[in-house]
């Protein structure tokens, strides 16, 4: 009976708060946010949150998760009480074939454990993989372990080279981007940005310009991209502009950021255009350059220009990825929103804190997005909407999401 009465207070509150904030975002979005005089909905239901989690943990236990889910869709703003001292960043996803992906658990600066997520199987890695990333082409992987980067020809497939790591070996590694072949990787840290090889590795950003003594590469917000097709590096931090390099890491020209700092920067899957985006607080702007830029960009900062394409002006951009033909941006809201090169939004879907990775599969069909929740989403894209719990406009379904939280001896499925 208990169970009867908590399910009916968490379906229909549920789909009551996501019925209002839809209504609240599309009213913003088409009138101005100035024009908003209602009140902001509330999720009333954070004191179901302990009794709702233990009958999902009853519920992966019993194998009787779909069942559960009828019932108890999911949701992001009652459950935050109970992650607020679990919750862990979930970062480097990487897609390796069918339903299957790679992922890390923790920050940089953070012990990390890797995982591999096989439909809905995840199974610990090797406890010394500190660091996993994947080449834009060619199915080429890279795995950090102490004192060296290795890259293999496709998921546990055949080694392709071995870097020994000296100067930079005591790094924590934000992204780990090998180059299409193997034969070099893209290193991001906070303490500078390099392109190691067989012969260096080699500082690419931030540069000691005016070689002064006591300077250090110490950066913050540290973001870089590599091309699809391996002709073009971007790198930026809180610091210093965008910069667009060769692959030997000269630099070609700049982006000044259109907001405060320069945070995310992604290149189309075509390579036909390189978008930036900069931010302040929780906010940012989104901007586009075309490949017949590249060679000698100068964007100025704060500039309105027709040199570039705006792409959109609220997101900080914490993690995104490329598709056919649009791009999918998560922010420090928990929102991923899907713009097209030329700024168009096709859709947003609120997932609930900062996103903090994804990644696609092939045929772009499939999504997996984490959050620094500790929270792993698996959608299937436009593939109609599972529930009326749903905040956002995207047709997507939502498969299944993994709670991986510090604390819990296990890890939940919803």
């Amino acid at each position: 009976m208990q169970n009867t009465k908590i399910q009916e207070e968490w379906f229909s509150k549920g789909e009551q708060y996501a019925t209002e904030i839809n209504e609240m975002v599309d009213f913003g979005e088409k009138n101005g946010w100035e024009n908003w005089k209602g009140k902001e909905p509330e999720d009333k239901r954070a004191h179901l949150a302990e009794g709702v989690f233990n009958l999902l943990k009853a519920a992966n236990q019993n194998g009787d998760v779909e069942n559960f889910r009828v019932f108890f869709p999911p949701a992001h703003t009652p459950m935050i009480p109970l992650f607020e001292n679990r919750s862990q960043s979930i970062e480097q996803l990487q897609f390796i074939s069918d339903q299957k992906i790679v992922f890390m658990t923790g920050t940089s600066y953070e012990k990390r454990q890797a995982y591999l997520l096989d439909h809905d199987q995840v199974t610990p890695l090797d406890e010394n993989i500190q660091a996993v990333g994947k080449s834009r082409q060619n199915n080429v992987f890279a795995i950090a372990t102490p004192g060296k980067i290795s890259t293999y020809q496709g998921w546990e497939g055949k080694l392709i080279n071995e870097f020994e790591l000296n100067q930079t070996v005591e790094l924590g590694i934000t992204e780990l981007i090998p180059f299409n072949d193997g034969s070099k990787v893209l290193l991001v840290t906070s303490f500078g940005i390099y392109l190691i090889s067989q012969k260096e590795e080699k500082l690419i950003h931030p540069l000691n310009e005016d070689n002064e003594e006591d300077w250090t590469p110490d950066i913050d917000m540290e973001n870089a991209a590599l091309s699809n097709d391996n002709s073009y590096i971007v790198v930026g931090d809180q610091s210093y502009d965008h910069r667009i390099l060769d692959p030997e890491g000269n630099t070609l020209g700049s982006i000044g950021a259109q907001s405060s700092y320069p945070h995310f920067c992604l290149f189309a899957k075509d390579d036909s255009q390189l978008i930036t985006n900069s931010c302040h607080f929780y906010n940012g702007i989104t901007i586009g350059i075309n490949s017949d830029q590249f060679v000698g960009a100068d964007i100025e900062a704060y500039t309105e220009s027709d040199d570039y394409t705006i792409i959109d002006e609220e997101m900080r951009v914490y993690a995104g990825t490329a598709a056919q033909d649009y791009y999918i941006l998560g922010d420090a809201y928990g929102y991923i929103k899907a713009f097209d090169k030329n700024g168009n939004k096709l859709w947003r879907y609120f997932l609930g804190s900062t996103i903090s990775g994804m990644t696609l599969s092939e045929d772009g069909e499939t999504l997996w997005a984490a959050a620094h929740s500790g929270i792993l989403h698996k959608l299937k894209l436009n593939k109609g909407l599972r529930d009326t719990h749903t905040i956002g406009s995207g047709n997507h379904y939502e498969e299944f999401r993994l709670l991986i939280w510090k604390d819990e001896p296990q890890i939940w499925k919803w």
